[in-house]
């Protein structure tokens, strides 16, 4: 066996032993009140039961006070894009969303519940999911495929008075747009100005580029491609959301489109973006390779073409990850402490600015050490924070809310003093 495939199987050993050993999965439920004694369980079952039962019944806002509700967020899949891997159905999405709720766990102290839905068609699982909503503080939707997703998403965001939130869309979007914004100041370019070359026409891309329009870039600015090559206005084999992006243009290939764009995003496979074709972009380049794990283009080898180049990858052994647990975390806490109804642009704007903002500051001792003493400073190859970055939390989480208040869509006003860790141990 070569080193190469022992190494490859030693990681795969080693991942499948995390998963199954001390005991099977990455949750437990904890218990939160005492239940010790008689008179413990007669107020936690019967007969004290009741008295929260009859408030809630009064008043349905009080599940707030006397339930997990508000603290509690559903990790819901229906197993049809499972990270990179495909249509594997939602048992197989199980692992990867028991590790997102790890990660609302870990990262903002939010309590998450995984569920895998079983479903023949995208009613059906819009139904499920709004007939269980009341139950949870928050919905985060997860590795479901493109185009269902946005008619999903947009169904239930209708349907429920909670926040619904698609990650793969919208998570992405945030990292994404913040790093870009930091990368565009770095080498002095405008997002109003610059032409962007997306490649990937998904969930994602399509979340990426409606946020960087948000954020100032110019719809005809923006060149997409999908499998079949540049989305434009006279092709007719496209559904309503890839349309929006079918400009008047002459471009139809990659090759095409490339030449002299200042911001390639690649949302879609492996080694897709040539040397070649790297070389044709304009001065001072922006490329951001998110296909995992393999990216568009191999970091080592864009560097050797371009050394005036910013470059960004999904993987973490690389410079400027773009990583969603930089977001969706504390964007929920955000969200559930103030109890909005949704997560409208302004909010997702709001968490942009909050992430981009710290890594222009100093960075923390403890960030320092979690990552070998690396001297890290804002500038080509530190343009997003690192997740384990503790000023994210209360940074974005209050930046979230506030937006939220700013704009109606949240049930309590914001607090006055907005503590560090976010609202979930404030009584």
């Amino acid at each position: 066996m070569s080193e190469l495939s022992a190494s490859g199987e030693s990681r795969k050993k080693a991942a499948l032993d995390y998963h199954a050993f001390p005991v099977p999965g990455k949750l437990s439920i904890e218990l939160s009140k005492p239940a010790e004694t008689q008179e413990d369980l007669s107020l936690a079952y019967s007969p004290g039961v009741a008295e929260p039962v009859r408030e809630i019944a009064r008043d349905p806002e009080n599940a707030y006070r006397y339930t997990g509700k508000g603290n509690l967020v559903a990790v819901i899949s229906d197993g049809s894009a499972i990270l990179g891997l495909g249509n594997l159905g939602p048992l197989a999405s199980k692992p990867v969303m028991e590790g997102k709720c790890l990660l609302f766990k870990r990262f903002a102290g939010i309590n998450s519940i995984d569920l895998e839905v079983s479903s023949d068609s995208p009613q059906a699982f819009i139904d499920t999911v709004a007939n269980i909503a009341l139950s949870f503080g928050g919905i985060n939707l997860e590795d479901i495929k493109a185009p269902e997703c946005f008619e999903i998403e947009r169904i239930l965001k209708e349907l429920c008075d909670i926040p619904v939130f698609h990650d793969d869309q919208h998570g992405t979007a945030i990292v994404t747009t913040a790093g870009l914004l930091n990368a565009l100041e770095i080498q002095d370019k405008s997002i109003t100005e610059v032409r962007i070359v997306c490649l990937g026409a998904g969930a994602a891309a399509t979340a990426c580029c409606n946020l960087m329009i948000s954020a100032g870039a110019r719809r005809e600015n923006i060149t997409m491609l999908d499998s079949k090559g540049v989305i434009h206005a006279e092709r007719d084999d496209i559904n309503e959301y890839k349309a929006q992006f079918a400009n008047q243009t002459h471009l139809r290939t990659l090759d095409d489109a490339i030449e002299g764009a200042d911001v390639f995003l690649g949302v879609s496979g492996p080694d897709l973006l040539s040397a070649e074709q790297l070389a044709k972009m304009a001065a001072r380049p922006i490329v951001f390779a998110c296909s995992n794990p393999d990216p568009e283009i191999a970091p080592e080898l864009a560097h050797q073409v371009r050394q005036d180049l910013i470059m960004a990858t999904g993987r973490s052994d690389y410079p400027n990850q773009v990583n969603n647990v930089l977001c969706f975390p504390f964007l929920f806490r955000g969200a559930l402490d103030v109890r909005a109804r949704i997560i409208n642009e302004a909010m997702k704007l709001a968490a942009v600015e909050a992430i981009r903002s710290i890594a222009k500051e100093t960075v923390t001792d403890d960030v320092s050490k979690a990552y070998g003493g690396a001297a890290l400073s804002f500038g080509p190859e530190y343009i997003i924070p690192k997740p384990t970055d503790a000023r994210l939390l209360g940074r974005v989480a209050a930046a979230v809310a506030q937006a939220a208040v700013d704009t109606g869509v949240a049930h309590l006003p914001f607090p006055a003093h907005y503590p560090l860790g976010g609202l979930q141990d404030v009584k």
